[in-house]
């Protein structure tokens, strides 16, 4: 186990080498765009130009522009804005982290409970009136947007029922778990629950579908002719086989969230998070803080697909030698 653990962060090490080059490539070698003239302004002269190229060492060639770049973003952390002169790339990154990730994590606890629930209780009870009411729930949930559900949730508790049912809401923002745990608490409650209701209702349908096949399964009959509860059943053998591909599409879309797939949500609850900060950038085209958000994002896409076959491997062997 430990070896194929090594083996996979190595591999996720060559291919976050691989999105740094092909991110640097995209952004300073397409034919077409020029930095500098981006940096200059629009009617620079071909003097200022080639001043800005060479305070930038965009004059210098490639394989040593890629270096510089990475090692003023990765290693000495002091590679600035082209944009908002004197702004580092690695301290905006900081700053809009801990709203990424209260958003993210707050809003996968939820979903993920209100996942297994939904979709093992929809499979005990398929055939029976609460199994489409489960479901409905659930397709109700992905059919509606984020954005749209996040201006509905902000129509209500701010303004139409404010006064009366939601007085306690704050207004769209955020706060520091460190400064008023409550505050923060109170803020992220809408946004958790916006972010959610989504994914909750994908994972309850999967999980309906994998509980049911496994109590089909040969393993289950053996259970039961050896005279295991139901309730032993569902928990130790079916519903953990069925949480395979759940952990599998966990891992895709907790690193996708964290990495800035929540800018919908951010920016409609005025959070300011990873996302917010990439939109922002590519605005702006803001191109050093483009390239750290970016491999910001492929990070961590990166590690949690590798935390994911870790944990695939340790629920089922076979996965280690494949």
């Amino acid at each position: 186990m430990v070896s194929f653990a090594l083996k996979r962060f190595a591999s996720a090490l060559l291919v976050m080498f691989a999105i740094s080059v092909l991110v640097f490539l995209i952004f300073f070698a397409t034919p077409g765009v020029d930095p500098a003239a981006r940096i200059a302004g629009r009617n620079a002269d071909p003097a200022t130009l080639a001043q800005v190229r060479h305070s930038f060492g965009l004059d210098r060639p490639m394989p040593i522009r890629y270096l510089l770049m990475m090692r003023h973003l990765l290693i000495d952390r002091d590679l600035e804005s082209f944009v908002n002169r004197g702004a580092r790339v690695i301290p905006q990154i900081v700053q809009a982290t801990p709203a990424t990730l209260s958003l993210v994590v707050g809003a996968a606890v939820i979903w993920m409970v209100a996942g297994i629930l939904m979709g093992t209780s929809a499979a005990t009870l398929r055939g029976k009136a609460a199994d489409p009411l489960i479901m409905l729930v659930g397709v109700v949930g992905v059919s509606l947007p984020a954005y749209w559900l996040g201006e509905v949730v902000n129509l209500i508790t701010q303004k139409q029922l404010h006064g009366s049912l939601f007085s306690w809401v704050p207004p769209p923002g955020y706060a520091g778990l460190s400064q008023d745990p409550g505050q923060w608490a109170l803020h992220m409650l809408f946004p958790w629950l916006t972010l959610a209701l989504l994914y909750a209702g994908i994972y309850a349908r999967l999980l309906r579908g994998e509980v049911i096949t496994a109590l089909n399964e040969d393993y289950v009959r053996t259970a039961r002719a050896k005279g295991l509860s139901e309730r032993r059943i569902l928990l130790r053998h079916a519903l953990r086989c069925s949480l395979i591909p759940i952990v599998s599409l966990f891992g895709l879309d907790f690193g996708a969230l964290v990495g800035g797939a929540a800018l919908l949500t951010e920016v409609v609850f005025g959070l300011p998070g990873i996302g917010k900060l990439t939109f922002d950038a590519l605005q702006n085209l803001d191109l050093p803080v483009i390239m750290g958000t970016v491999l910001y994002a492929a990070f961590f896409v990166v590690l949690a697909n590798a935390l994911v076959d870790i944990l695939y491997a340790r629920l089922d062997p076979r996965a280690r030698h494949a």
